[in-house]
């Protein structure tokens, strides 16, 4: 046997399956954190710290630091990817459970063709683009919808909204990210965002008056170790395996993690939560898978673009 090829094949496999499995439990680990911490100062805890971290070990590394002009786009995708994604990602978990919230994520690039076919026009509407729409809307509406046909209990109407901007949110930010200025070094410009995110949602958490409810001695074990998994497994562990990846795999087979991450999320919360898991999210999730398989495998037909880090890294959460 090949020592080098065998020591690949196990780094390769370890990768997958952190970026598969740790990111797509993150999302139970967001909603039992945020039964009792304030959402949006989780959030904030959440990237400060990692965000600290990994601009340390990229300064460690002499990576060099963002310009004036890089701050700037940093501070724009921030407030997109960080403060309205996240911060509606975490308050919607207060109401909706974990993996229909991985599944409402998931329609991220629904959302990114709408971009590029009605805003920036570097898309046609195919047949299999609006097939796909189609499917991701379909998903949406089933996991939403009042109807009794598909049983089971709709989602609440705030949290669905919330998730839906918070799609759209990243869909816009992915969009802007292709032309904006940013750091060459993936670390430097995630970590850059991680950090000035987690202090747009401290101010808003602040503003909102989620200090004066927080009081950490009445927070449980449980809740601080979810807050500690979303930073060190979630963030810091899945991201290193993701840049990992990316050098040593093709993107098609990384991008994979968008179709597992949901149905993982799905899995993980009716196992270990009790979530429902009838006709109603079993046919949302399908509909919804079917609408990212179409669209991402369309793309890859294309030329590659430069897609960031940030956006590939959305299972983040």
């Amino acid at each position: 046997m090949d020592t080098p090829a065998y020591r690949f094949t196990w780094r390769t496999l370890l990768a997958f399956a952190i970026i598969y499995f740790v990111w797509g439990s993150t999302y139970l680990a967001i909603r039992i954190g945020v039964r009792e911490f304030p959402p949006l100062l989780m959030a904030a805890l959440r990237f400060l710290i990692a965000g600290a971290v990994l601009y340390a070990w990229a300064f460690a590394r002499r990576e060099r630091s963002p310009d004036r002009q890089q701050w700037a786009s940093i501070s724009l995708l921030a407030v997109l990817f960080i403060l309205l994604d996240y911060g509606l990602v975490f308050w919607a978990e207060q109401r909706v459970p974990s993996g229909v919230t991985a599944v409402m994520m998931a329609t991220i690039p629904l959302f990114i063709a709408l971009c590029e076919i009605v805003l920036l026009r570097t898309q046609t509407l195919t047949l299999r683009l609006a097939l796909a729409l189609l499917a991701g809307i379909a998903g949406v509406a089933v996991l939403a919808s009042r109807s009794s046909f598909v049983g089971g209990t709709p989602i609440d109407p705030y949290g669905a909204l919330a998730l839906i901007l918070g799609a759209f949110s990243w869909a816009v930010g992915t969009v802007l990210t292709r032309r904006l200025s940013l750091p060459s070094s993936k670390v430097v410009s995630s970590a850059s965002q991680m950090l000035t995110g987690g202090i747009f949602l401290a101010l808003a958490s602040a503003a909102l008056g989620e200090f004066r409810e927080f009081h950490p001695a009445a927070i449980s074990r449980a809740a601080w170790l979810s807050l500690l998994y979303l930073i060190v497994a979630g963030s810091i562990v899945a991201f290193t395996a993701y840049l990992w990846l990316v050098h040593h795999e093709s993107p098609t087979k990384v991008g994979t993690y968008a179709y597992v991450n949901p149905v993982v999320a799905v899995l993980i919360g009716y196992f270990f939560a009790g979530e429902s898991l009838g006709l109603r999210t079993a046919l949302g999730t399908l509909l919804v898978l079917v609408s990212v398989v179409l669209i991402t495998t369309a793309r890859s037909a294309k030329p590659a673009t430069s897609v960031s880090v940030e956006t590939a890294a959305k299972a983040m959460e």
